[in-house]
């Protein structure tokens, strides 16, 4: 049995590429050399023998760039690592400000950090807290706003200022607009209404036997009109509301009424005759007659509780 042999270990490296294939050659005008270990430039990024590895013996169109870029990330290393040593110090940052979550100590609004900032609580936070659930949001009285119980009363007090105004100018427009004793009243009351009954303007659509006259005035002090006043006529079934609109319409006075929650910038319809503010839902037919005044008023409120 013959016994297997093993070739003897090779004492050398079979080169199966080119010798040119393994270095580069030197991009130095007029020396192309070919160095089996070139240098490259960190300035121009181009390839070079042991001869010419230099910026001076390459004549680098770009010397001195590698060193600017290492002190340039140098600074920015140390920035960072000093920031860190800081630890939770306040960094040197003029908009720098600490997180609004009274646990958190991080700052915000610098190069790190920028902060977030939240729009119901009016406070910036930092990306840890940013959520409404992680800073507990539904909990706290948003900055620069008036608490509840003050806007409250604020509101309150409007409207009895308001109300107490319309009291004080309905009786000076009633006593005015009371007609003087004379035998010959009732046939002057009878002259005044055919002639509002001429100058009355409305929707011609409407029947006669419906149409109920009215002299309608915007007050100065609460109402600004470009026809402070007109001889109009409208429906006995409508509504005041209705009335109202169309009354606004004509006179040319801003109406937001569908557009505004509170008494401060609503219109209302007071009827000097009676004294009071008519309700929206009142009939024409049933609150007013011919000859009647009404005034449009803004931000008097409805009448007050007295309970």
């Amino acid at each position: 049995m013959s016994a297997s042999t093993t070739p003897p270990e090779a004492s050398y490296t079979a080169m199966d590429r080119d010798v040119e294939a393994i270095g580069a050659h030197c991009e130095f005008a007029y020396c192309h050399q070919l160095d089996f270990l070139p240098f490259r430039c960190d300035s121009c990024r181009h390839t070079y023998c042991l001869d010419h590895r230099s910026e001076t013996a390459h004549k680098c169109p770009r010397a001195g760039e590698w060193a600017k870029n290492r002190r340039r990330n140098s600074v920015g290393r140390s920035s960072l690592a000093n920031n860190h040593a800081a630890g939770q110090g306040k960094p040197n940052h003029s908009n720098a400000t600490q997180c609004a979550e009274t646990a958190c100590k991080t700052f915000v609004n610098t190069s790190q950090n920028l902060g977030v900032h939240c729009p119901q609580c009016n406070r910036t936070y930092c990306l840890k807290h940013r959520f409404r659930e992680d800073h507990d949001c539904k909990n706290l009285t948003p900055l620069g706003a008036r608490p509840l119980e003050v806007a409250m009363q604020s509101n309150k007090e409007k409207l009895r200022i308001g109300f107490g105004r319309l009291k004080t100018w309905g009786k000076e427009r009633q006593e005015a607009l009371t007609p003087k004793p004379s035998p010959s009243s009732k046939a002057a009351q009878m002259a005044a209404l055919n002639a509002l009954k001429r100058t009355a303007r409305g929707d011609d659509k409407l029947p006669p036997e419906k149409r109920v006259y009215l002299h309608v005035e915007a007050e100065a002090a609460s109402t600004t009109a470009k026809l402070p006043k007109a001889d109009l006529f409208f429906s006995a079934e409508w509504a005041v509301g209705r009335m109202l609109d169309d009354a606004a319409k004509r006179l040319q006075v801003a109406n937001v009424n569908n557009r505004v929650e509170t008494e401060e910038q609503r219109l209302r319809v007071y009827h000097v005759e009676g004294g009071r503010l008519l309700e929206f839902s009142e009939k024409i037919g049933a609150c007013l007659g011919n000859g009647n005044t009404v005034v449009l008023l803004r931000g008097v409120g409805p009448k007050e509780d007295t309970k």
